[in-house]
């Protein structure tokens, strides 16, 4: 008996170590992946801006620093969310995507590129996006289980409830 809660003592921690790995690795504002890249004031103050829900000064700021560094899919993704949540989520699509040519495996591009195909009534994109992260995420994540509840209210309402546009992350 006692060997067995041991292994189980064992296997419980391995669990809780992965999953406290997974949280660290995640950058928790909003969605980006690229917790080692570098962050500059013009991108921190982007941040402010959109958790303020002041869109229009975000898109401005991101826009520069997309200028300075075409390989930043953080950048891309927050500018393409800034844009979505400022109400036009089809000229959002192109930044998502700009974003996933960069990093491929950027979770809050997918999720946010979802909601985005949500809101323009394309539920298949959405679907493909969750799947996608349903690969991405070794145990569910915050981003798949945001992109699976928008999709489950999106074809429990007739497509009637689309992700809202003014609110923020």
């Amino acid at each position: 008996m006692m060997q067995i809660r041991t292994v189980l003592t064992g296997v419980l921690a391995a669990l809780l170590s992965i999953s406290a790995l997974d949280s660290v690795l995640a950058d928790s504002s909003p969605r980006g992946n690229s917790a080692a890249t570098p962050r500059d004031s013009q991108y921190a103050e982007a941040e402010r801006a959109v958790k303020r829900g002041d869109y229009p000064a975000a898109i401005r700021l991101l826009e520069g620093v997309v200028a300075k560094d075409q390989s930043n899919a953080d950048a891309y993704n927050l500018l393409a969310y800034s844009i979505r949540k400022s109400g036009d989520p089809a000229k959002s699509i192109p930044i998502y995507e700009k974003a996933l040519a960069i990093d491929p495996k950027h979770k809050g591009a997918h999720e946010y590129i979802g909601e985005a195909y949500l809101a323009l009534g394309d539920l298949d994109k959405a679907k493909r996006h969750l799947a996608t992260l349903d690969k991405l995420c070794l145990f569910p994540c915050e981003e798949y289980t945001d992109l699976k509840k928008a999709v489950q209210a999106y074809e429990s309402s007739g497509g009637r409830v689309k992700p809202a546009s003014q609110t923020n992350p």
